[in-house]
């Protein structure tokens, strides 16, 4: 018995000493930027540090989108390896390794999903200077729903003590500013002139697919810290996008002329049309639209939520549905009008059936467009196209 209570001191005096240290490391870095939302934290992570590193600020950034990884202030950048599953207690190393690296800013994408967690990794993990919060949209409903409203209630336990917190729109804005009241922080809210303001020429010094609500969210952060608005913009036009971005292939297949567009990574209905609907207008002159769907069977919901919406959406002539639980979003789908001719199921289906199967119905020339989910098949589906064609240039969209 006097063994078992020494060990258990111990343990408790150990999680005492790294929750001081991790303490220490907290202050040494001044700016601590923590990025939460529906749609678009990844690519809002990267643009902060992009326009802090121009400025001259030691930043070190982290991502949990598409691929995992952490940059370094000199812009490079590396994975992050996880021998198991995502775990918020990995935000502890994180911060570590902006430590070692002197970093004087560090822009954290928020890992966490269950409500508890989210308010947890901000006041114990982060404990941000400048909360951020790109927008709020219906997804992972299962976890922070039942409705959109309480998915805001959840980005709302992220919002930082004595600080400052950026709100992408004015949506929800009550539920920010009650939270913020409480945490005695400065609610800050882009209107829409404010992302009007980005102008077209501005957005063509990317060298890909970006959004203007994401530039001007980071802009007003980077200006909240005293970063002028040419310079954040060299920095952002030079930083390394998301791998989760918004990517065009061009594949020339025994005569055929197939166009890829990889949208996996935008899960919610509203991102989902928004970029299905400026893909159509990319390649207005293509026989055949094919909307391609990746289904999960642990993320029933999101299932139910695309077939629903996506008869609404401007009409493809083919609907192709992959992955697991198909018959979800099938469901949905047909229950709300799709005509069931145009479906096709191909339900556990490796990702060569399943190129196969979008060759038998793309005809001469097609538009096929990856949506739903990146893991569980989309990235397999994505990189068949990438290294069977060529990337063709984009640039964003006004």
């Amino acid at each position: 018995m006097g063994l078992l209570v020494a060990l258990t001191a111990l343990l408790i005096g150990l999680g005492a000493l790294e929750s001081i240290v991790h303490s220490r490391n907290l202050w040494r870095i001044p700016i601590r930027i923590h990025v939460n939302g529906t749609r678009g934290k990844s690519s809002v992570t990267r643009l902060i540090a992009g326009g802090l590193r121009e400025a001259g600020i030691a930043t070190c950034a982290k991502t949990t989108g598409t691929a995992p990884a952490m940059s370094l202030p000199n812009g490079s950048e590396y994975p992050i390896h996880r021998n198991s599953g995502a775990n918020i207690i990995e935000q502890v190393r994180i911060v570590d390794a902006a430590v070692e690296a002197g970093a004087q800013a560090l822009v954290v994408e928020c890992m966490a999903l269950q409500p508890l967690l989210q308010s947890l990794s901000e006041l114990r993990l982060i404990r941000a200077t400048h909360g951020v919060v790109t927008n709020v949209r219906a997804d992972h409903l299962d976890v922070m729903g039942p409705a959109e409203s309480n998915i805001a209630d959840a980005f709302a336990g992220a919002v930082p003590v004595a600080g400052k917190f950026f709100v992408g729109n004015e949506d929800h804005l009550e539920t920010f500013q009650r939270a913020a009241r409480d945490r005695k922080t400065e609610v800050i809210a882009l209107s829409h002139d404010e992302i009007a303001e980005v102008s077209d020429a501005e957005m063509r010094g990317f060298s890909y697919l970006e959004h203007k609500e994401n530039v001007a969210l980071a802009l007003r952060v980077c200006s909240e810290l005293g970063v002028a608005r040419g310079v954040a913009l060299r920095g952002m036009w030079r930083a390394k996008p998301d791998p989760g971005r918004l990517t065009v292939h061009e594949v020339a297949f025994f005569g055929r002329k197939l166009f890829f567009a990889n949208g996996f990574a935008a899960n919610d209905p509203e991102s989902t049309e928004l970029i299905w609907r400026s893909v159509l207008g990319l390649f207005p002159d293509v026989a055949l639209r094919i909307a391609l769907f990746n289904c999960r069977i642990d993320r029933p919901e999101r299932s139910r939520q695309l077939g629903e919406a996506c008869v609404h959406w401007p009409p493809a002539d083919r609907y192709v549905v992959m992955g697991t639980g198909t018959y979800i979003f099938a469901r949905a789908a047909t229950k709300h009008g799709l005509d069931v001719r145009k479906l096709m199921i191909v339900e556990r289906q490796d990702s060569n059936a399943v190129f196969e199967s979008l060759l038998e119905c793309a005809g001469e020339s097609a538009l096929i467009m990856g949506m739903g989910n990146i893991h569980g098949g989309g990235d397999e589906i994505a990189r068949r196209f990438r290294n069977r064609g060529k990337q063709r240039e984009l640039h964003a969209w006004s």
